[in-house]
């Protein structure tokens, strides 16, 4: 008997594999390259820097007492409360408004779906900046667009951005219009995975509108909806730019969120050291939050 010739030995197949992984680990490369620089190494130097307190541009060891200074900072307990209310308010309204929107314009008698679409959708295509300015310039205390249009009904104008509970609901408002379509996309996006079978036999066994949307489309939704929950959560707790314009953390810090007073405390006051203090409390926060989200909203087998 011959050997087979065209037989391939086992080190010249691990050879082979090799070369053939060397260009998928070039074209890697610079993701890879920034990762690091812009996301690992400062990761990295924060952490470190928050055990340092920094006066007069003299940085020196302090061990913990950065985030032993957390818990007597009673400016920390107020920008945790805010973003706390926010968390427990805005989410479960703008969640719900963005199911309600999903379910119907996934309805197959609805004329014009797609414009209406692209209509929910535009807000979340626009600029922070940009839709930030535009509500302070409609919610204006003197001249404002909306105390214009409430005016017409005899209501006196409100002073939406200087009052306290007022600058609270103004803030959870404009989040609101802006994030909505964003998750309403992705809910639509799950509604359309549904098998049609699925509908048929939940009509065939009586089931009506209700029973339909509960029994059948939530549980199909859950995925999707644990997806866009722990995103709104990670997104409420890091909200920077929308209280900047609007309010600028007032009035009275009724809108001091965790990430505004962190830059407050690094760029303002120039205390690094503390600032990251507060930037990995707020890491902790977050996936403590999360977790237990991901844990209370996940499928129960």
């Amino acid at each position: 008997m011959t050997a087979d010739r065209t037989a391939t030995p086992a080190g010249t197949t691990r050879s082979l594999g090799r070369r053939l992984q060397r260009p998928g680990a070039w074209f890697a490369l610079p993701a890879a390259a920034l990762f690091a620089i812009f996301f690992a190494y400062p990761l990295v130097v924060s952490l470190w820097q928050s055990f340092f307190s920094t006066r007069g541009g003299v940085s020196r060891w302090v061990g913990l007492d950065q985030y032993a200074r957390l818990f007597d900072d009673p400016l920390v307990l107020t920008s945790l409360s805010n973003a706390g209310l926010i968390l427990v308010v805005q989410v479960p309204i703008m969640i719900g408004v963005a199911l309600v929107l999903a379910y119907t314009l996934n309805q197959t008698w609805l004329r014009f779906r797609t414009g209406f679409r692209l209509i929910y959708f535009l807000p979340a295509v626009t600029t922070l900046v940009a839709y930030s300015v535009v509500f302070r310039v409609m919610l204006a205390t003197d001249g404002g667009a909306v105390n214009q249009l409430i005016g017409l009904f005899g209501i006196a104008p409100v002073d939406w951005l200087n009052d306290e509970l007022w600058a609270r609901v103004a803030l959870i408002a404009s989040i609101t219009w802006r994030w909505t379509g964003y998750n309403m996309v992705i809910l639509l996006a799950g509604l359309q995975s549904i098998p049609a079978e699925q509908y048929e036999a939940a009509r065939v066994d009586g089931a009506g509108r209700w029973a339909t949307f509960s029994k059948v489309i939530v549980p199909q939704l859950r995925p999707a909806i644990v997806f866009t929950t722990i995103t709104s959560t990670i997104g409420a707790l890091q909200l920077f730019d929308e209280n900047v314009i609007l309010t600028g953390g007032g009035p009275n810090n009724a809108t001091l969120t965790p990430v505004l007073y962190l830059y407050k405390v690094g760029f303002q006051q120039f205390d690094p050291g503390y600032a990251s203090a507060i930037a990995w409390l707020l890491v902790l926060l977050t996936g403590i939050i999360s977790i237990v989200q991901f844990r209370l909203l996940r499928e129960k087998k």
